[in-house]
């Protein structure tokens, strides 16, 4: 695929040399992003790679530890995506200290990935920020049971241990038990479950919270021993919140209300951002092995092969994506704000109060975005795309 602008810069070159070195500097494919500096636009700039033009700083942060979940932007980074639309981007790791869209709102991140009920309910504490590209069409949270449990809907939790991170991430579970005719709170038993499959393998509880690029994945590189060897699907149910009907829009990319509505830089800036960061999924899509290598090289915690599962699985979770990589479906939008607000946490409060206030998602910039990547003949839906084989590994090495 060609780079973006590509075309445009080659003619603008050939017509500098017939015209005179004056057009050069009309030439740069990056020269909103100077003017976007001089503005005191994102946090500064420094010199360009060759050229001497000036680069536009942004910090990016993630929602969890760095893992596939993320690759789309670590190769946006280390593919040179963003350098080529002007900005140098930081990548701010995430955990269980850190909540991305309280960073965002706060001023210490230009940019932040988190899933959107958690991202709501903080806009109704407050949060003046905004869904401008929406990654996962579909919902990766499931409640993993062993098969022998007997756990295969959510009404079957009923008396059940039943393991739950909190911090937001309980929403789909607590819809789909209510659906179901469920008390979360009186009719099974909440374990708080910490970030990996440990207490289900240790029978501490019945069924377990699990993304499906994570979590289930280190079920199955454990060893089961009965049989001595790695555990496998048949070994395993799940509740998939998608085929449930209570799944919510999970990654995103948020950024900063009130800087979308008073700093031209800033919104030159989130187009070029998305276009980078999109361009970087779309990568990852097409070399999923080379992603997963990439995200090795920036420091993931699980090891290589447990990445290319997570990679593979993430891919699903955005691919095909009909109306181009990034733009909110209204439908979805619609569904994940009436299950938040008839969906009430563990102390009774309803998830959302109201339907959000002001500017909650806009699709302005991610459309921006993809007309500039169809121009660089970017597949930006993935209506190809086929998950590639991964083999679990012991311990996902």
């Amino acid at each position: 695929m060609r780079r973006p602008r590509a075309a445009a810069l080659t003619a603008c070159l050939l017509a500098a040399l017939l015209t005179g070195a004056a057009l050069l500097a009309a030439c740069d494919p990056r020269d909103d992003t100077r003017a976007a500096a001089s503005a005191g636009g994102l946090g500064g700039s420094g010199a360009g790679e060759d050229a001497g033009v000036p680069v536009t700083a942004v910090r990016l942060q993630l929602q969890w530890f760095t893992q596939a979940q993320f690759a789309g932007y670590i190769a946006a980074r280390d593919k040179g995506f963003y350098a080529d639309v002007g900005l140098a981007v930081e990548i701010l790791e995430g955990g269980t200290e850190i909540v991305p869209q309280e960073v965002l709102a706060q001023g210490r991140a230009d940019f932040a990935i988190a899933w959107v009920p958690k991202a709501l309910a903080a806009r109704e504490q407050g949060a003046r920020i905004t869904d401008v590209g929406q990654i996962f069409q579909r919902s990766g949270t499931w409640q993993v049971s062993f098969a022998d449990a007997g756990i295969r809907q959510p009404a079957d939790l009923r008396g059940r241990r039943v393991g739950t991170w909190g911090f937001g991430n309980e929403f789909e579970l607590f819809a789909g038990m209510a659906g179901a005719g469920l008390d979360p709170g009186a009719d099974a038993t909440l374990v708080q479950q910490e970030f990996d499959v440990t207490a289900l393998l240790s029978g501490e509880i019945d069924a377990a919270a699990a993304m499906s690029y994570n979590e289930y994945a280190q079920i199955l590189e454990a060893e089961n021993p009965r049989t001595g060897r790695l555990y496998t699907s048949e070994d395993l149910a799940v509740i998939d919140w998608n085929d449930v009907g209570t799944a919510m829009l999970q990654d995103a990319i948020w950024a900063s209300t009130p800087r979308l509505e008073s700093d031209p830089a800033y919104r030159r800036t989130t187009t070029r951002f998305l276009e980078a960061s999109l361009r970087g999924w779309a990568y990852c899509r097409d070399n999923a092995r080379e992603c997963r290598d990439l995200v090795v090289a920036a420091g993931s915690q699980l090891g290589a092969s447990h990445q290319l599962w997570q990679m593979n699985e993430v891919n699903k979770l955005i691919w095909p994506s009909p109306q181009g990589i990034g733009v909110i479906d209204q439908a979805s939008w619609q569904r994940t704000v009436e299950i938040a607000r008839g969906t009430r946490n563990a102390d009774g409060r309803a998830v959302l109060r109201a339907d959000p206030a002001g500017p909650a998602y806009t699709n302005e910039f991610a459309r921006e975005a993809l007309a500039n990547l169809r121009a660089a003949d970017v597949d930006v839906t993935g209506e190809s795309f086929e998950p590639i084989e991964v083999t679990p590994s012991p311990g996902g090495a």
